[in-house]
């Protein structure tokens, strides 16, 4: 890997990027924000050793492009001509298909290798404001590489993502990654934000504990992001959806018929499984 890192978008992941860069390596950090203030911020903190104009994108040996996906591929496909020829663009994007498929004849044409990215870490806060370099501190990340991208730069990536602190490398493709991260992460936020829509919701003082933050935690999201991200993983979304709706409709006449073995059993296979996963994990 090169010296220089460009870093497209400061927001959450954008930002703790950056910081992370600038706190663990010795790279040269140059980053572009829509938001000027933010820009400034970056700037006057030394986190960015200068702005990423599209000029400047020929300077840099990798291009971390963190915005929302249609942002994303609107950026590449705009700056095709202006990356460095043989350098590396990778997205953080929270789906990879409607961004990997119209990047590949782009980075073909541009002479550079575009890889899919997605940095599983977050919090429940978003912007450069919370943003803060432990953020990837023994995270997984995910790369979806297109077939024949050559090993030396997949290599380059998790190199230096492990300088950052992430702890573990996963390889998949575009469509398994959307279709497990349906269920992994989508399916979450929209049972959290489901289960805060009860009317119930504001009774909540007092009778709350760990199951209830536990619950409601991922409520708490940029609506934005994940509009799009759901609406850009519709089937796999639905189809997991659909199927927890069918889990919990079961489980609700087994309680509202007094089946007490339907519902012991259903209880007990969500322990084991759950078991398995964290043993496994």
């Amino acid at each position: 890997m090169g010296e220089t890192v460009g870093i497209v978008g400061l927001g959450l992941i954008g930002g703790s990027l950056a910081k992370a860069l600038h706190a663990y390596t010795d790279r040269t950090v140059l980053g572009y924000d829509a938001d000027g203030a933010v820009l400034t911020r970056a700037l006057e903190e030394e986190v960015l050793s200068g702005v990423l104009t599209p000029e400047r994108l020929a300077e840099c040996d990798l291009v971390i492009v963190a915005l929302y996906p249609a942002a994303a591929v609107e950026y590449v496909t705009c700056h095709r001509d202006q990356f460095r020829k043989g350098g590396l663009v990778m997205d953080c994007c929270g789906v990879k298909g409607v961004v990997c498929t119209p990047l590949e004849p782009v980075a073909r044409e541009g002479g550079f290798t575009f890889v899919g990215g997605h940095p599983m870490a977050g919090i429940e806060r978003s912007g450069y404001a919370h943003a803060f370099p432990e953020l990837f501190r023994g995270a997984s990340l995910i790369l979806t590489p297109y077939e024949g991208t050559e090993e030396r730069h997949i290599q380059a990536i998790w190199e230096l993502a492990k300088a950052l602190g992430f702890g573990r490398l996963t390889r998949s493709t575009p469509e398994e990654h959307d279709r497990i991260i349906a269920y992994t992460s989508q399916l979450a936020h929209v049972v959290s934000c489901a289960y805060v829509g009860s009317p119930s919701a504001p009774d909540f003082q007092g009778f709350s504990a760990g199951s209830f933050k536990d619950m409601t935690r991922v409520a708490r999201l940029n609506e934005d992001m994940w509009t799009e991200l759901f609406l850009e993983n519709p089937e796999a979304l639905v189809r997991e959806v659909d199927t927890l709706i069918e889990e919990l409709a079961v489980m609700a006449r087994a309680i509202r018929q007094g089946d007490r073995e339907r519902l012991r059993e259903m209880l007990r296979r969500a322990r084991i499984i759950k078991e398995t996963i964290d043993r496994d994990g």
